[in-house]
C-alpha cells in the first residue's frame, strides 16, 4: 500500500510536467516518422525495382560510339551515360570540341568478322581534362565484359553439337531471403522495444533528483519504508513505459505492420521493462548527480540492447534451432506467428525474473544506506566487499 502511494504521487507529478508531455508526444511523432520510413524502405526492397541508396547518376557523362555491328552499344548503361551513335569523324570532332567525355570505336563488318574466334578490337578515346573520365572508363569496361560474355556464349553454342541436350536447371525459393528477414523482423522488434530505453531519465530524476534537490531527507522521514519508495518510483516509470508501448503498437498496426498476437507481444515488451528499470535504478541509487547517472546508463543500455538483439539475430540466422534467453527473440516468434515450445517461454521469463529480483534487491540495499543517500559515498570495491558479506567472513575469522 505504501509503494502505491509513491506510485500515484510520481505519476501525478510526471503527467503534470509540461516538459514530459512535450517529450512524450515528440517521441510519438519520431516513431511515426520511423514507421513510415521503414514501411517505404521495405516496400522498395520487396519491389522488382528495388531501392537505391546511392545518389543518382542519370546521364552523368556523355559518350559517342561507332558500333556498326552493335557489339557494345546495347551493353552500355543509358541511365548513367548519355550515349550518341555517330560516325568516326563526327565523334572525334565532338571529342576535340569538348562536347563529349569519351569516344568508343569498333570495327565494321568489312574490317572484322565476329564469327572468327579472336579478340574484338575496341578503341577508347577520353578527354582527360574532364573529371568524369573515370565514369566513362568504368562503364565501358563493364559493358565490354558483358559483351565478351555474350560473344563467348555464342561461340560455345556454335561449337556445341545440335543433338546434345543441355540440362535444364530451375531454381526455386520459398519464404523471405535471410537479409529480408533480418530487416523486417529485427526492425519491427526494435520499434517495439525502443520505448523501454526512452524513459531512463524518469527514474534518474526520481532518485538522483531527490539527492540534488536535497529532498531525500523529507522523503525518508515519511512513514514509508525505503523499499516501498524504490518500488513505488519504479512502478510509476513502468506504467509510463506501458502506456508509451501501447500507443506505439497502435501506430505500428495502423501503419500496416503485421503483428500477430498483439496482446501477448505487448505483455512480453512491458515485462522486459522490469529488469531494465531495475538496472537503471541501481545506477541512479549509486550516482551522486545526473552526469554520473547519465554515463552509467549509457553503458548499461548498450549492454542491455546487445543482450536483446544479438540472440535475436542468431535466432533468425540459424532458423530458430536454439532456445534464446532474449525476450526480443520471444517477441519475434510471437508476432511472426511461429510455434512456441515450453523452453521458448520459460527460459526468457526466468532470466527476466532473476535479473529483476537481483536488481531491485541491490537498489533497495543501496537506498537503505545513509552513506549512499546523504554521503560520503564509499568506493565501489568497498560496496562489493560489503554486499558479498566478505566483511562478515573476515570479522568472523578475526575473532
Amino acid at each position: 500500500m505504501g509503494s502505491w502511494t509513491i506510485t500515484k504521487w510520481e505519476l501525478k507529478n510526471t503527467l503534470q510536467n509540461r516538459k514530459f508531455i512535450l517529450i512524450f508526444f515528440l517521441q510519438l511523432v519520431v516513431l511515426l516518422m520511423m514507421v513510415l520510413f521503414f514501411s517505404s524502405f521495405m516496400e522498395g526492397i520487396e519491389s522488382e525495382e528495388g531501392i537505391s541508396l546511392t545518389p543518382s547518376l542519370n546521364q552523368f557523362a556523355s559518350l559517342d560510339i561507332y558500333d556498326p555491328q552493335n557489339v557494345l552499344i546495347n551493353q552500355l548503361n543509358p541511365e548513367i551515360l548519355e550515349i550518341n551513335s555517330n560516325e568516326i569523324d563526327v565523334a572525334l570532332s565532338r571529342l576535340e570540341c569538348g562536347d563529349v567525355t569519351g569516344v568508343v570505336l569498333l570495327p565494321s563488318a568489312d574490317d572484322f568478322n565476329l564469327e572468327e574466334i579472336k579478340p574484338v578490337p575496341v578503341k577508347l578515346y577520353i578527354d582527360y581534362k574532364d573529371p568524369k573520365r573515370s565514369v566513362i572508363k568504368d562503364e565501358v569496361a563493364a559493358a565490354g565484359n558483358r559483351a565478351s560474355d555474350l560473344i563467348s556464349q555464342r561461340w560455345i553454342e556454335d561449337l556445341t553439337p545440335p543433338e546434345e541436350i543441355q540440362p535444364q536447371i530451375q531454381e526455386e525459393t520459398q519464404g523471405e531471403a535471410l537479409p529480408l528477414q533480418l530487416i523486417n523482423k529485427v526492425m519491427t522488434a526494435i520499434l517495439l522495444f525502443l520505448p523501454l530505453f526512452l524513459f531512463g531519465n524518469l527514474i534518474v530524476d526520481s532518485i538522483v533528483g531527490e539527492k540534488e534537490r536535497k529532498t531525500g531527507e523529507i522523503l525518508i522521514a515519511m512513514p514509508l519504508s525505503r523499499s516501498n519508495i524504490i518500488l513505488g518510483k519504479s512502478t510509476a516509470v513502468i506504467i509510463t513505459m506501458a502506456l508509451q508501448v501501447a500507443l506505439w503498437m497502435v501506430l505500428m498496426i495502423l501503419a500496416g505492420y503485421s503483428i500477430e498476437n498483439p496482446g501477448l507481444v505487448y505483455l512480453i515488451v512491458v515485462t522486459t521493462a522490469l529488469p531494465i528499470v531495475g538496472l537503471t535504478s541501481i545506477i541512479a541509487a549509486f550516482s551522486k548527480n545526473y552526469k554520473e547517472a547519465g554515463i552509467g546508463i549509457t553503458f548499461a543500455y548498450v549492454a542491455i540492447i546487445g543482450f536483446l538483439i544479438v540472440p535475436a539475430l542468431a535466432y533468425i540466422s540459424q532458423q530458430g534451432r536454439y532456445v534464446s534467453t532474449s525476450t526480443m527473440t520471444l517477441a519475434i516468434k510471437v508476432f511472426s506467428g511461429e510455434p512456441l515450445s515450453p523452453g521458448d517461454i520459460i527460459v526468457p521469463f526466468t532470466s527476466l525474473l532473476l535479473i529483476s529480483l537481483i536488481s531491485y534487491y541491490i537498489t533497495i540495499w543501496l537506498f537503505k544506506r545513509d552513506d549512499i543517500v546523504f554521503g560520503p559515498r564509499p568506493g565501489l570495491l568497498r560496496l562489493l566487499y560489503e554486499f558479498t558479506a566478505l566483511n562478515k567472513v573476515v570479522n568472523y575469522f578475526k575473532k
